[in-house]
C-alpha cells in the first residue's frame, strides 16, 4: 500500500538514460541528432514508456495544467468581462464553485488512476525505490543510480546548500536570507526631502511600478519563465539534457540558494582529458529565453572547456522568479558550488554570458574579482535605454522608474568594478556599449570608434585602423604608465590631457582589443572558434 501511495504522489518520469561508462572521456555535444550512429540506442529514442493507464492520465492532467495556465494569464480580462455581464453575484458564484470542486475531485481521481498505472510498471517502481532511498541517504551510490533517471526536478534532492561552505562567512561575510548585495540605483530625485507628504505623493507611482514589474514587465523581460513557453519547449529541453548526460557525461545537480530557490545545473568535467583548456571551468549565463539544455553552453563545450550551466529562477527545473535579486542569489550559489564542491579555484573560472545573462556575469565578476576572465556576448550596458526603445515615449517616466526600482540590470556599473580581462563580442547586426574608458571614448575617440564599428568588412576595419596610424607600442606604454600611477580601478581617466589624435589612436586600440565583431544576428549561436580568452594589460 505504501508503494502504491508513493506511485500516486511520485514525480513524472521522463526518461531512463542508457548505461554510461564513467571511465570514458566525455565527448563534445553533437551538432545534430544524426551524429549518433545507432538509432535504436540514441538518447532521443529511449524515453521512458509509460503504460496505457499512466499515459492517458498524464495527458489529461497535462491538458488541465495548460488550461489552468491560460486561465491564470487571462484572469484579469475574464474577471472584468464577468463583472460587466453581472456574473459575479453570489447566486451565480456558488454553483460555479460547486462545479469547480467536482472538477478537482475528478482530477484527483485521474491522478489516482495514474498512480495505479505507475504501480503496474516495474521500471517506475524501481525508480521510486531509488528516489526514496536517495532522500533517506544521499550516498554516492544512491545518487549515481538516481542520475540515470530524468524526472520532475522538484523531487530531486538538494545536492548543495548555500550555507555549506564553512569558510565563506569568515572570508566574505556570506549572504543573508534576504539575499546577496546588489548595487542600488540612486534616487530619482536627489536632494528632495523624504517627508511623509512626499511619500504619499509617490505611493501611486510606486504601486503602479510594482504591478507592472511583477506582471507584464517580468514576463516581457524573461519570456523563458512563462509556463506555456516551457511546456512547448519541453521535448527540445529533454532531448538537449539527454545529449549532455549521455554524450558528454554531464552531471545534474540541484543547488539551494539563500532565498530558498532551487537552481537546476549541469556540469561537464573535462579535467581528465588531454585538452589543456579542460582545466578551466566556464560558467554559462543564458539569455532571457535560454536554457542550459539548448543554450550558449554548447560553445565552450565544443571548444574543449569544462562547463557549468544553470537555469534562471523560474526556468525549467529552477524555482522562483527571475528578478535581479533572485538572479544574483542564484549566481552566488552557482559560483560557490563550482569552488567548494567541484574544486575549481577562482583563477580557473571563466564567466561567459549571452544577452541578458550579462547581468549575472558582471555581478559575479564584481563579487568574485579573482575569476580568470569575463566574456560577454551580445549583451548591453544598461536596461533602461533598451526598454525605452520598445515602449511608447509617453511611458518614459513609468518605464524608467519600474526598471530602476524592480528590474535594474546595470551591467556596465558592475563590470567597472571588475579589474580582470574582459572580452565583448559584438554582433554586427546588434548593439553593445561600454563605459570603462570615459575620457578616451568621448568626442573624437567615440566618433572614430563608431566609424570602425560601422565598417562593412574586416578589410574596411583594417583601413580605418591604419588611416589613423595607431601606434600599438605607444598605446601600451600609455596604459601601463597610467596603471602604475593610478592603480587598476575602473573607470580610468586616461586620455583626459591627451591630444585629439592621441585619443583617437587609444580609442581604436582599446576597441580592437576589447571588442570582437561576429557577423551574425542576436540569436545566432557563437561558433567555438570565436570563443577566446580576453586581452588584458
Amino acid at each position: 500500500m505504501a508503494k502504491l501511495l508513493s506511485c500516486v504522489l511520485g514525480p513524472r518520469l521522463y526518461k531512463i538514460y542508457r548505461e554510461r561508462d564513467s571511465e570514458r572521456a566525455p565527448a563534445s555535444v553533437p551538432e545534430t541528432p544524426t551524429a549518433v550512429t545507432a538509432p535504436h540506442s540514441s538518447s532521443w529514442d529511449t524515453y521512458y514508456q509509460p503504460r496505457a493507464l499512466e499515459k492517458h492520465a498524464d495527458s489529461i492532467l497535462a491538458l488541465a495544467s495548460v488550461f489552468w495556465s491560460i486561465s491564470y494569464y487571462s484572469s484579469p480580462f475574464a474577471f472584468f468581462y464577468l463583472y460587466r455581464k453581472g456574473y459575479l453575484s453570489l447566486s451565480k458564484v456558488v454553483p460555479f464553485s460547486h462545479y469547480a470542486g467536482t472538477l478537482l475531485l475528478l482530477l484527483a481521481g485521474v491522478a489516482c488512476l495514474r498512480g495505479i498505472g505507475r504501480w503496474t510498471n516495474p521500471q517506475y517502481r524501481q525508480f521510486i525505490t531509488i528516489l526514496e532511498a536517495t532522500h533517506r541517504n544521499q550516498s554516492s551510490e544512491n545518487k549515481r543510480q538516481l542520475a540515470n533517471y530524468n524526472f520532475d526536478f522538484r523531487s530531486w534532492p538538494v545536492d548543495f546548500h548555500w550555507e555549506e561552505p564553512s569558510s565563506r562567512k569568515e572570508s566574505r561575510g556570506g549572504p543573508s536570507r534576504r539575499g546577496v548585495a546588489l548595487l542600488r540605483p540612486e534616487p530619482l530625485h536627489r536632494g528632495t526631502a523624504d517627508t511623509l507628504l512626499n511619500r504619499v505623493k509617490k505611493l501611486p507611482c510606486q504601486i503602479t511600478s510594482y504591478l507592472v514589474a511583477h506582471t507584464l514587465g517580468r514576463r516581457m523581460l524573461y519570456p523563458g519563465s512563462v509556463y506555456l513557453l516551457q511546456k512547448a519547449l519541453m521535448p527540445v529541453l529533454l532531448q538537449g539534457q539527454a545529449r549532455l548526460v549521455e554524450e558528454c557525461n554531464g552531471r545534474r545537480a540541484k543547488l539551494l540558494a539563500c532565498d530558498g530557490n532551487e537552481i537546476d545545473t549541469m556540469f561537464v568535467d573535462r579535467r581528465g582529458t588531454a585538452q589543456p583548456q579542460g582545466q578551466k571551468l566556464v560558467i554559462c549565463c543564458e539569455g532571457n529565453a535560454g536554457f542550459y539544455e539548448v543554450g550558449c553552453i554548447s560553445t565552450p563545450l565544443e571548444a574543449g572547456y569544462s562547463v557549468l550551466g544553470w537555469n534562471h529562477p523560474g526556468f525549467a527545473g529552477s524555482t522562483g522568479v527571475p528578478f535581479p535579486q533572485n538572479e544574483a542569489n542564484a549566481m552566488d550559489v552557482v559560483v560557490q558550488f563550482a569552488i567548494h564542491r567541484l574544486g575549481f579555484q577562482p583563477q580557473d573560472i571563466i564567466i561567459y554570458a549571452w544577452s541578458i545573462g550579462g547581468f549575472t556575469a558582471t555581478w559575479a565578476a564584481m563579487s568574485y574579482p579573482d575569476v580568470s576572465a569575463v566574456i560577454l556576448d551580445a549583451s548591453f550596458d544598461d536596461l533602461v535605454p533598451l526598454a525605452l526603445k520598445v515602449m511608447p515615449d509617453s511611458w518614459r517616466g513609468l518605464v524608467t522608474r519600474t526598471v530602476r526600482q524592480h528590474l535594474n540590470l546595470n551591467n556596465a556599473e558592475q563590470l567597472c568594478r571588475y579589474l580582470g580581462p574582459v572580452l565583448l563580442i559584438r554582433r554586427t547586426k546588434d548593439e553593445i556599449i561600454t563605459t570603462t574608458y570615459p575620457r578616451v571614448m568621448a568626442e573624437e575617440g567615440l566618433q572614430v570608434v563608431r566609424q570602425w564599428l560601422e565598417a562593412s568588412s574586416q578589410l574596411e576595419e583594417a583601413s580605418i585602423y591604419s588611416r589613423w596610424e595607431v601606434e600599438e607600442d605607444w598605446c601600451l606604454s600609455v596604459l601601463r604608465s597610467y596603471q602604475a600611477e593610478h592603480g587598476p580601478d575602473f573607470p580610468w581617466s586616461v586620455g583626459e590631457d591627451m591630444s585629439a589624435d592621441g585619443r583617437r589612436q587609444l580609442a581604436l586600440f582599446l576597441a580592437r582589443k576589447h571588442l570582437h565583431n561576429f557577423e551574425a544576428t542576436h540569436c545566432t549561436p557563437l561558433p567555438a572558434q570565436n570563443f577566446q580568452m580576453p586581452w588584458h594589460l
